[in-house]
């Protein structure tokens, strides 16, 4: 699957959870699920990730312990909702196989992922340079995701999943949500911490923080005075769940209904504020993508999947 990717260009972020990027392949391997496969499409098949992961020599073996870290955490470990929901926004959850960390989040069955621009690239150069990355699911399962659409000034990406461990679709995904939320509204966010402790004296010293993380608080309304639709050098969503450097591209959802209402992207080192992409940009970036016919690739997809009114 070769797609051009839609690119806005905007202002080059920097940003405490700005994620500096390296190009993994992790090792061969295979894991099980009762995931059952969607036969009824006539979309491009997912390939098989091993074989591509097999003949890879772009990357030193050393780069793969991360990979494995994370793959052996995630496998053994279960993140707990505080209540149940129509579709498991930990499931959902996917986080980026390179060191530095980042997250990203399954919008449809089709294997469409939602994440912040930054965590993709900085520059439209390095974007040109790095048009797929290496992620992996709450579960462990690895998979390669192609980078479709690139907004720096919403700082918004999406990537469509075209290998996997699990070569079939529908994947895990989640509802965004009918409306912004309301101030004071509850929420939770399930997101990726880095594995480095950036407040340390020495580099290097690690955090000790779980490889998936979720956290609840409340949505504290936007900034005053900040578009929407710019979230080129701080998000303008306001939020106090609590984040470190690596969850930018994290789902904040709903408490109640579990939809998505935004990610998060940075936070306000003047306010200690957690700041996030609003609903309000998403929805316009999907609705904008969507109306272009998905750059290309047909009829048939589902971009994104709407909270049921």
């Amino acid at each position: 699957m070769t797609q051009d990717v839609e690119v806005t260009t905007g202002s080059t972020r920097q940003t405490r959870s700005s994620t500096r990027r390296q190009q993994l392949t992790p090792p061969t391997t295979t894991t099980t699920s009762e995931h059952v496969p969607d036969t009824s499409s006539d979309k491009p098949p997912i390939e098989w990730l091993s074989s591509v992961l097999t003949h890879s020599t772009r990357v030193l073996r050393n780069q793969r312990d991360p990979v494995m870290v994370k793959r052996t955490w995630l496998s053994s470990n279960t993140v707990p909702l505080p209540t149940t929901y129509p579709l498991n926004p930990v499931d959902a959850t996917f986080i980026f196989a390179q060191q530095q960390a980042g997250t990203a989040v399954c919008i449809s069955p089709d294997g469409v992922l939602l994440t912040c621009s930054h965590c993709i690239a900085e520059s439209a150069s390095e974007l040109s340079q790095n048009p797929t990355h290496i992620l992996l699911s709450s579960k462990g399962g690895i998979v390669s995701a192609r980078v479709m659409a690139w907004d720096p000034t919403r700082d918004l990406a999406l990537l469509m999943i075209t290998e996997s461990e699990l070569p079939h679709r529908p994947f895990p995904y989640i509802h965004l949500a009918l409306t912004p939320p309301k101030a004071n509204t509850r929420l939770i966010c399930v997101g990726h911490p880095g594995s480095e402790d950036l407040e340390a004296e020495r580099r290097g010293v690690p955090t000790e923080y779980d490889t998936l993380v979720l956290s609840e608080g409340k949505f504290h309304g936007l900034a005053k005075g900040q578009d929407p639709q710019d979230n080129s050098d701080m998000g303008a969503l306001k939020h106090s769940c609590w984040t470190y450097w690596g969850h930018s591209g994290a789902g904040l959802f709903d408490r109640r209904t579990g939809a998505l209402v935004g990610l998060h992207s940075s936070w306000d080192e003047d306010t200690g504020m957690r700041r996030g992409v609003p609903f309000e940009a998403v929805l316009a970036f999907l609705e904008e993508f969507d109306g272009r016919g998905g750059n290309g690739m047909g009829e048939g997809w589902k971009w994104f999947v709407r909270e049921e009114s």
